[in-house]
């Protein structure tokens, strides 16, 4: 009865979203919530203030994602406003014209450095509405954006996912290299397919077979130099080989190798001078820079942006609220019960680098005050409707996870792993996915189940560092299916109530993603 009123509600989401005329998610996430609340205060039988506490700390969560896509939203409203998307267009038409050719440098190439840089799904909220802006789909375009950014998120936000999510394991340093090394070789079979079922669905498979040559060679220029960087490093896989790839594929299709040859014509349009392109493109730069010098440990910035030193206390009753010298907003023992979360002001990509790049390319481009006024308050209104559902998403994740090794989550990976036994290697990644789809991260997913999938594999036999591979890569194919990221997506794109379609059609190559991770896992790893 616990694993099946653990595992109903999230059925029930599923179904309300994709059925017929499915229910908008901003209403159903909510709906949930509120179900697993009940079922927690009777059948299970949690403190009242307990959960209290939690829906307190999922609010607080919700400003982590929310704030991101406003600065997502804020960032592409500045670049129609100042004209740079229209350049950046026309650019890429001079560069090729060839779709599949844009679709690889910003949809594969350029979200997978950005992915490397900053991970909290920043990568489908710069690349999806330059795509858009560039005359695709919107819809397809989301689909296209969620499936692509699975193979570098393992590596994500400089290693992330790897370092500290499975940093609370006790596991040696060779162990946690070991983990890195095995997951992105796992990553690096999978490139082989997923880009190619990305694409189908943005595109079709006449045009997918006529560019097939370079379509490969930008994959490979990518996640060559991250496979090799993964067997003696796990920070910047993903960050390199982007930014290589992203590089490497843009001077390809300058040259048109492997592309196809009937989009040549076109390129007799307006010519643009360097100068021109370069402004165009220094907002982007600037964010890239902003992001890489904020991320990586070693220039110090990280360390400021991080600082939890308190700069000043405020007792309110309810909780205690503390702000740090980084300006990290801390909630602790909330309702008095030990649960404590926080918002990091500084080193959420919201305010750096996105308000920041916004504010100073406004004066670069000298663009009014009016128009800087709208941009924000287009963006306000555009996160009215995705904060209700991240917000419900949110609670709903914090409410599982109450009761400790008695949660409704340790519950489900439990009883799944009781039921696979010894062929728990085939269904590993699926548990990490189902991490990921919930919490809407691979990092969380490796913290969630990363203890739980450790124990599978000292109980069954099966080699440690093999199976957490197949954790991480879950959670990482688990980002194509994830609501916040699907929300997040839809939101940039300004894609109404299509959550539930979209959830239909990226659970497929979720799916797929998971049997090469196996076929890969007992053919190059046992």
């Amino acid at each position: 009865m616990a694993l099946f009123l653990s595992i109903f509600p999230i059925v029930l989401l599923i179904w309300l979203m994709v059925k017929k005329n499915g229910m908008a998610s901003y209403i159903a996430l909510p709906l949930t919530a509120a179900l697993i609340y009940i079922l927690q205060l009777t059948y299970f039988g949690n403190p009242f203030m307990l959960l209290n506490a939690n829906i307190v700390s999922g609010l607080v969560s919700t400003l982590t994602p929310i704030t991101v896509i406003f600065g997502a939203i804020l960032f592409n409203r500045m670049m129609e406003t100042t004209g740079c998307i229209d350049v950046i267009r026309k650019w890429l038409g001079n560069i090729n014209p060839n779709p599949v050719a844009q679709l690889m440098i910003i949809g594969w190439a350029f979200a997978f450095m950005i992915e490397g840089a900053s991970g909290f799904g920043t990568p489908a909220a710069i690349a999806a509405p330059i795509l858009v802006g560039l005359g695709f789909n919107p819809l397809r375009v989301a689909i296209f954006t969620l499936v692509m950014n699975s193979v570098p998120v393992s590596f994500g936000a400089v290693g992330t996912p790897t370092w500290f999510g499975f940093g609370s394991l006790n596991l040696s340093d060779a162990d946690i290299l070991s983990i890195g090394k095995q997951t992105g070789l796992i990553h690096f079979f999978a490139s082989l397919v997923i880009p190619l079922m990305a694409l189908s669905f943005i595109t079709s498979w006449q045009e997918i077979r006529k560019n097939i040559v370079f379509i490969y060679l930008s994959v490979m220029v990518c996640t060559i130099p991250y496979v090799l960087l993964a067997t003696v490093n796990y920070e910047f896989p993903a960050l390199v080989g982007g930014a290589i790839g992203l590089l490497l594929s843009v001077g390809l299709a300058n040259k048109g190798v492997g592309l196809s040859k009937e989009y040549e014509k076109e390129t007799g349009g307006e010519k643009l001078g360097a100068a021109v392109v370069m402004k165009a493109l220094a907002p982007l730069g600037m964010l890239i820079a902003i992001l890489v010098v904020t991320r990586i440990q070693q220039l110090g910035l990280k360390g400021l942006l991080n600082d939890a030193t308190t700069l000043f206390a405020v007792p309110l009753g309810i909780f205690d609220f503390e702000v740090s010298r980084a300006l990290i907003l801390s909630f602790k023992n909330i309702f008095g019960q030990g649960v404590n979360d926080a918002y990091k002001t500084l080193y959420v990509p919201a305010l750096i680098p996105f308000v920041v790049t916004v504010l100073a390319s406004a004066m670069m481009f000298k663009t009014s005050g009016s128009d800087t006024k709208a941009m924000f308050g287009t963006a306000i209104q555009q996160v009215k409707k995705p904060f209700l559902a991240l917000l419900g998403a949110l609670i709903m994740v914090k409410l599982m996870l109450v009761g400790g090794d008695a949660s409704m989550v340790k519950t489900i990976g439990r009883e799944f792993a009781a039921l696979a036994g010894q062929n728990w290697m085939y269904f590993a990644s699926y548990l990490g996915a189902i991490g990921a789809f919930f919490s809407g991260s691979n990092t969380v997913s490796n913290l969630t189940f990363g203890g739980i999938q450790q124990q599978i594999a000292l109980d069954t036999g099966l080699s440690v560092t093999l199976i957490l591979a197949l954790q991480s890569v879950g959670g990482a194919m688990g980002n194509m299916v994830c609501i916040n990221n699907i929300i997040a997506v839809c939101t940039v794109t300004n894609v109404q109530n299509q959550e539930g379609a979209i959830l239909k059609k990226t659970v497929v190559p979720m799916a797929v993603y998971g049997v090469i991770a196996a076929v890969v896992a007992l053919l190059f790893l046992v």
